[in-house]
């Protein structure tokens, strides 16, 4: 008996919750929220569903916060006093500001050396065209604060309006320490100015750290090695640290989740419970995708997501159906079109990479992928849709 086809596919849905507090049991709230968006809605749940939950939420309900005085100690007891080099922020008041300001805090200098013309995510300091009309060579020039003024000026940050490098300046002398600022695409030319460094870029900071130690720094850590464990009592990512923090408050920063592995799981647990279908369950921040006005990657935590359940790990496993039609079944229309690429999906083996009707498949990450499309949906604004239900994500056009 034929089968009546579903005439849809994936289906994405942002879900209303309550606001999130601390101590909050946030695995009964996930679970109530998405029963009863299904029974409102009229929509049930399916097998490899996908409940998607933001970073934030799962944070706040942890009570994972950190102050800049907690970030001020850590530094103070893996780092010291004196001068202190930071090598490549990112340009954010929301993502670094308050981390630098804890850095500040533990130094009497900090020698602040910023990539040029963007930062590692694409924050413009100048326009590329500023920078060829200059004459300087972005590849080897180190530019003295002077120097850079002298050359570009103040200009603003085309969407926050802010000149980050007074912006920054002021954060560390604010904090109590000399500000010293300079501008090279070089990691090891902070070693001229401090042999104590902290490397604040994201996801290069692995190859930036070889390079420093490779130079000569005697101390070489990385956002990621600060608020590892608890200071004074306060929150801490033991994977990334400090990578991943958003301010929380005019003192405090909100980490990463950490340990979540058991929220997801239990999630999973209740939802199969309730319904008989069991889910995939994830968490997510950043999607990992640019803006093609401002260039800029919106990647800013160190991943998309941090803690999935094993129904997605790996990359897609896809057949491009255009390339079936216009190459191995040109030749066929209707029903026998559809017939024979229905038999190629059904056929295709457990990985289809490198043939040719894969190619031009998305080989990124599932969680990457399926991130970047609740991002989009929950937004970061007012919407209220903290969690994210998609549906038919891994149907094929057999389903």
């Amino acid at each position: 008996m034929k089968h009546e086809q579903r005439r849809t596919g994936t289906v994405c849905r942002g879900i209303r919750c309550p606001i999130i507090r601390q101590g909050d049991d946030l695995a009964a709230i996930v679970t109530d929220s998405v029963l009863q968006a299904g029974q409102s809605e009229g929509f049930s749940l399916r097998d490899r569903d996908v409940v998607a939950i933001t970073e934030s939420i799962v944070a706040r309900a942890q009570g994972n916060y950190a102050s800049v005085d907690d970030i001020a100690a850590d530094v103070t007891a893996k780092l010291g006093g004196g001068t202190i080099g930071l090598v490549f922020p990112i340009l954010s008041r929301n993502r670094f500001a308050l981390c630098l300001q804890g850095i500040a805090k533990a130094a009497e200098k900090i020698v602040l050396q910023l990539s040029y013309p963007a930062d590692e995510v694409g924050n413009r300091l100048i326009s590329q065209d500023a920078l060829e009309q200059s004459g300087v060579n972005p590849y080897s020039d180190v530019l003295t604060l002077s120097q850079y003024r002298q050359l570009f000026g103040a200009p603003l940050h085309e969407f926050t309006g802010v000149d980050y490098v007074q912006y920054y300046a002021d954060l560390i002398q604010d904090a109590g320490a000399e500000a010293e600022i300079v501008f090279s695409n070089q990691a090891d030319t902070i070693v001229q100015y401090a042999d104590r460094v902290i490397c604040c870029d994201i996801h290069t900071r692995a190859r930036t750290k070889q390079r420093l130690k490779a130079a000569g720094a005697s101390v070489v850590l990385g956002l990621d090695e600060l608020l590892t464990a608890p200071v004074n009592g306060s929150g801490c990512n033991e994977r990334y640290g400090l990578l991943g923090s958003n301010r929380a408050s005019e003192t405090t920063v909100k980490l990463f989740p950490h340990d979540a592995q058991p929220l997801l799981l239990e999630i999973q647990r209740r939802l199969l419970d309730a319904t008989g279908a069991k889910v995939e369950v994830m968490i997510y921040g950043d999607g990992a995708f640019r803006d093609p006005q401002g260039q800029i990657w919106e990647l800013a935590d160190p991943v998309v997501s941090p803690n999935y359940t094993d129904g997605l790990k790996g990359t897609p496993n896809e057949l491009k159906l255009k390339y079936l039609a216009d190459n191995d079944f040109r030749a066929l229309s209707g029903e026998a079109l559809e017939q024979a690429v229905a038999d190629s999906i059904r056929a295709k083996k457990a990985s289809a990479a490198g043939t040719m009707a894969a190619q031009g498949t998305t080989p990124r990450q599932i969680t990457d992928l399926l991130g970047s499309l609740c991002d989009l949906t929950s937004g970061s604004g007012d919407k209220g849709t903290p969690v994210v239900l998609v549906q038919g994500y891994f149907d094929s056009y057999v389903s």
